[in-house]
């Protein structure tokens, strides 16, 4: 790795001190003084023509101050800002807060009656622009918002009442993520193996009346619009999407239940296998489950409630795990198999979710190892019905029938020996359906789609996609986020509050009982609560839940194309000319539940009208974790290194420059390895070597030392490319062997008034600025230049410098290397092999034997095979 092997060799190779009035911290606040009178990096008007670049930095919570896991993050965020601006952009680069959540509310529960988290939140926000600020960041600090401001969630209210104008946005009971710490719910983003991904507390599942937005209407755009991102967004990530999304395309069978008027709908991605259904199983939360237990004897519904009892202390990742013991209850009621009219036993088990499909499946165990295991474990019958020995390609083979026209099947021993019911592993691949009427000798794929041609025509089935997608979860029973903005009407209605009404702001937490119960503090807000309702006039009560914070996240980078507008939430010209997104810079932790989230309100708003395009970020780059003690940093775990202090000592420069070149950016990076000695050594170097210069801003570059110029002029040329493949560690290697070869002229005989000392000098200023922009803005005064060194436009490097005038070239002999020769670049190969042929080492090498085969790649490599 780049990073490391330069470190190395810096510190071997720079072993002075930090030059004698290289002070990092009081260059440090010179510029950021002198930044923040000019306000430099706002991004230009409507009257700005230079093409446009939005970047954007995933914005941070205000949990106490930053620490280096945050640093990473922005200083790849500034680097990527500043290289555009060089590059000749219109740069828009916002900083804002997420500023609603838990965090704030639990330290205001800490901090007694009283306490109110508008304070602890905006306390901290206060201390994080100090730090931006402190760390050189370039941002246009006209577009801060805060998404706890009444102006900025006034439009979260907005959206909702859009939402739930097309029918996007809807109330119902179901089964919910809880966490009995935090006492809220959580999508199922939220829940990590099990447990609750804030606190760490066990989730168990609870039923409660929520919000949700429909997310599954949009969940074919959500997964086919993916290919739009193939090659701008990591490849991880657009598989976590895809993955998360989960089409399953197959039938929908409607299967009869005896006692019940009402048919039961499954979903299968395997309608070919429905001869091969032994049993149903029904999730134990589901209504249906309830429904047909109530409906059974006194004692199915006493073993069910207890089943049930056992099932919601668990997660839905612990139910569904392959390893577990499967457990389940008999309903006693029976379900008719549509295309055989057997009779399957229907049952309660955990295996099944009720928010799957439709919350019953019909069970194949030869065929599914999950129903297999079940079967087994309550002596269940398996029935094959796909013989996976049979070849799947060519002609079907002719199936004999009896008179009645069955088929009969020929015995097959191989069969016996793969028997699932014997050998406890389903048969999941292809093969030749048998046992299944007039299926049989079909393959998977016919079977399927004969299967449903058949369901269709009797009624009892249609072809039909699930997805593992469900609708977004949006209510929380907390204090601090966005309220709800709907009232609940005496007569059972439940109506918009009217958009001249809104912000629906939160009331002052003076007074309010903040600590987790079950339900939203801001029901014991009486006042606050109580309304009319905007139809008759009559009282009425708002809706005490307020909004998941992932809703303020979900179009932030919209807010701020116009992040002082009272009037809309963002202007459709503004959008046209900023939007979407160039390069969004984050963790890679946010893969599913924001990046998913910010894509499907981009699709509602573009079906809106309001903006024409359909992904929010063009380019996503994820960068890696800083870990202490081998752990990512988290002010929770205590495992940190503080920014504030890192910015006075060692500086802002030094630890932008030490992370940058740590090494690639998608790496983690152990804080204990990063070299902030090298960093701070190498950027005092840089400074000297300007402060050495002695020419004039206008010498002829030309005219100076030719080996320095190509150096200076080769760096020039690669690190666009570079820098736009997220090769930061490389740039910045390349800037200290540009830094090491300008030393050397400057300390040769042509000394620090050699035209190509200053040329490079200058070059190192501008390239450093997206590194270590205080330490290039003192670099650049001192070469005599007004203005700001980060507004300073690329140099352009001359083709003539970039041509090598040699090269070595490599002779192979049988596949080992035998010699080199310095040679022209430009040489021919006919020419290069007869230099190889001729020299004296190669010749002995060569002893006895005879060239066979020479193969000659000019100028570069010449490789003889020997007879």
């Amino acid at each position: 790795m780049i990073g490391t092997s330069s470190v190395s060799q810096i510190n071997a190779t720079d072993t002075d001190a930090p030059a004698d009035g290289f002070d990092a911290y009081a260059i440090q606040q010179k510029w950021q003084a002198r930044w923040a009178e000019a306000d430099p990096f706002r991004a230009g008007g409507e009257e700005d023509t230079r093409p446009r670049k939005y970047v954007l930095g995933m914005f941070p919570y205000p949990s106490g101050d930053l620490h280096m896991g945050h640093a990473e993050n922005y200083a790849y965020v500034d680097v990527v800002a500043r290289f555009w601006r060089h590059r000749g952009y219109n740069v828009l680069n916002p900083i804002g807060w997420d500023s609603f959540g838990l965090p704030a509310e639990n330290a205001a529960i800490k901090g007694g009656a009283g306490s109110d988290p508008r304070e602890w939140t905006y306390r901290n926000i206060d201390q994080h622009k100090k730090s931006f600020r402190e760390f050189g960041s370039s941002y246009d600090w006209s577009r801060v918002l805060h998404t706890s401001d009444p102006e900025y969630y006034r439009w979260n209210q907005w959206l909702f009442q859009r939402l739930y104008e097309r029918d996007l946005a809807y109330r119902k009971d179901s089964p919910v993520n809880w966490c009995p710490n935090d006492q809220t719910v959580l999508a199922n983003e939220q829940v990590v193996d099990g447990h609750c991904e804030r606190c760490g507390a066990e989730v168990v599942k609870k039923k409660l009346t929520q919000w949700y937005f429909k997310i599954t209407d949009y969940a074919d755009r959500l997964l086919d619009d993916l290919n739009q991102l193939e090659g701008f967004w990591p490849s991880k990530v657009i598989r976590m999407q895809r993955n998360w999304i989960g089409r399953s395309v197959g039938a929908d069978i409607d299967f009869e239940i005896e006692g019940r008027a009402e048919k039961v709908t499954v979903f299968s991605t395997r309608p070919d296998t429905l001869h091969g259904a032994t049993f149903m199983v029904v999730a134990p939360d589901s209504d249906l489950a309830a429904e047909l237990a109530a409906g059974s004897t006194a004692e199915v519904r006493m073993r069910f409630q207890d089943y049930l009892d056992q099932v919601q202390r668990q997660s839905d990742i612990e139910r569904q795990s392959t390893d577990r013991p499967k457990t389940g209850v008999f309903l006693d009621r029976f379900a008719v198999n549509p295309v055989n009219g057997e009779r399957l036993p229907i049952w309660a088990a955990d295996y099944v979710l009720a928010d799957y499909g439709h919350g019953a499946v019909m069970a194949v165990p030869a065929h599914d190892q999950r129903d297999l295991d079940f079967a087994r474990a309550f002596d269940l019958p398996v029935r094959t019905v796909v013989d996976t020995t049979a070849p799947v390609t060519g002609a079907i083979p002719v199936i004999e029938t009896d008179e009645d026209g069955v088929p009969i099947l020929p015995e097959d021993e191989s069969l016996e020996e793969i028997d699932p019911a014997r050998t406890g592993i389903a048969l999941t691949g292809d093969g030749r359906m048998i046992n299944s009427g007039t299926l049989d000798g079909l393959s998977k794929r016919h079977a399927i789609t004969r299967v449903i041609e058949q369901l269709e025509a009797a009624g009892t089935g249609r072809a039909a996609k699930s997805y593992r997608l469900r609708d977004w979860l949006i209510s929380r029973q907390r204090f601090w986020g966005t309220p709800i903005p709907m009232i609940h009407t005496q007569d059972g209605r439940i109506v918009p509050v009217p958009d001249e009404q809104l912000p629906l702001r939160l009331p002052d937490a003076t007074g309010l009982d903040l600590k987790p119960k079950g339900t939203s503090p801001l029901g014991g807000a009486t006042e606050w609560m109580q309304t009319t309702d905007p139809e008759t006039g009559e009282p009425a009560l708002r809706d005490a839940d307020t909004m998941d914070t992932f809703v303020d996240s979900s179009w932030y980078f919209l807010r701020f194309l116009a992040a002082n507008d009272p009037t809309q939430a963002f202007p459709s010209s503004e959008a046209d000319r900023w939007a979407p997104v160039d390069s969004y810079i984050g963790g890679v932790e946010h893969a599913i539940l924001h990046l998913l989230y910010a894509r499907f309100i981009t699709k509602v708003l573009y079906d809106m009208g309001l903006i024409d395009f359909t992904e929010p970020f063009s380019s996503l780059i994820n960068q890696g974790m800083v870990l202490l003690d081998g752990s990512k940093m988290s002010k929770s775990k205590g495992n940190l290194v503080e920014f504030a202090s890192s910015m006075m000592d060692p500086g802002a420069d030094v630890v932008r420059t030490a992370i940058a070149f740590a090494g690639p950016v998608e790496d983690d990076i152990n804080w204990e390895d990063v070299s902030t000695t090298g960093a701070q050594k190498f950027l005092a170097r840089a400074w000297r070597v300007a402060k050495d210069v002695t020419s004039d801003p206008d010498v002829l570059w030309k005219t100076g030392d030719p080996a320095l110029r190509r150096v200076t002029h080769r760096l020039l040329a690669d690190a666009p490319s570079l820098v736009e493949q997220t090769k930061f560690n490389v740039v910045v290697a390349r800037l200290m062997e540009l830094v090491n070869a300008t030393r050397k002229v400057i300390d040769s005989g042509a000394g620090p008034a050699d035209a190509a000392v200053r040329e490079a000098a200058e070059a190192t200023a501008m390239i450093l600025d997206l590194f270590a922009p205080h330490t290039a803005e003192e670099m650049w005064e001192v070469l005599g230049y007004d203005g700001f060194v980060g507004l300073v436009a690329w140099r352009s490097p001359d083709p003539l410098l970039l041509v090598e005038e040699s090269v070595t070239a490599v002779v192979q002999i049988d596949g080992k290397v035998r010699g080199t020769l310095t040679v022209s670049a430009k040489i021919s190969a006919d020419e290069l092999e007869a230099l190889a042929r001729a020299d004296e080492k190669v010749r002995r090498s060569l002893g006895d034997r005879e060239i066979a085969r020479a193969v000659v790649r000019a100028p570069k490599v010449v490789s003889f095979t020997t007879a």
